[in-house]
């Protein structure tokens, strides 16, 4: 019989703990709920999701939309969404105007009034992040976050707040978000089709 190591009987346990948090419902509950009226409000009107986000948090984002365009659970049409992670776009603008523009840039390019912008971020002080949340808002993009900690300069660029308070380890909030991630797709579903 294999002896699981010290530090992951920990890990499991730092997650158990978070998971309850979300059986409880409370706040983190509440902002799932909250984010999923937004999105199901733009996809029924006709308008898309984008995501964003960086090294892990990018890989949520493209998570949240293959999920969008594909399926979940339920066979429905596609849904628009789209995340920022074409190489292209990111290296020609980190060349031409810098890393904190990556995102901002594809969301002046694509984002319409009505759209929601889904961003990741395990701190919310990610220059970038926080850039592509202010070009939102001067465009009437809606901005939902998935945030950790206390938030970070992202919180008050937020129509709706994700945050996974009771840790800011990023690895345990990326964790979390992945199952918020799949709740916020599961009420879209089940509104939407």
């Amino acid at each position: 019989m294999w002896n699981v190591p010290e530090t992951f009987t920990q890990t499991l346990l730092q997650l158990r703990d978070l998971t309850n948090i979300l059986l409880e419902g409370g706040v983190l509950g509440k902002a799932i709920q909250e984010a999923s009226i937004f999105c199901i409000r733009a996809l029924a009107e006709g308008h898309k999701i984008i995501a964003c986000g960086n090294g892990g948090s990018m890989a949520q984002a493209i998570h949240l939309a293959e999920e969008l365009t594909g399926r979940y659970r339920s066979p429905r049409k596609a849904l628009p969404a789209l995340a920022i992670s074409d190489p292209g776009h990111l290296s020609c603008v980190a060349n031409d105007f810098g890393f904190s523009e990556v995102f901002a840039r594809f969301v002046e390019a694509h984002g319409n009034p009505g759209d929601v912008l889904v961003l990741f971020t395990t701190s919310g002080n990610s220059p970038n992040i926080i850039r592509a949340a202010e070009v939102a808002r001067g465009l009437s993009v809606a901005t939902v976050g998935f945030t950790g900690g206390k938030g970070g300069a992202l919180r008050p660029l937020l129509d709706c707040e994700v945050c996974v308070e009771a840790t800011d380890h990023s690895a345990r909030i990326q964790e979390i978000h992945l199952l918020c991630i799949h709740w916020l797709i599961e009420e879209i579903e089940r509104n939407l089709t």
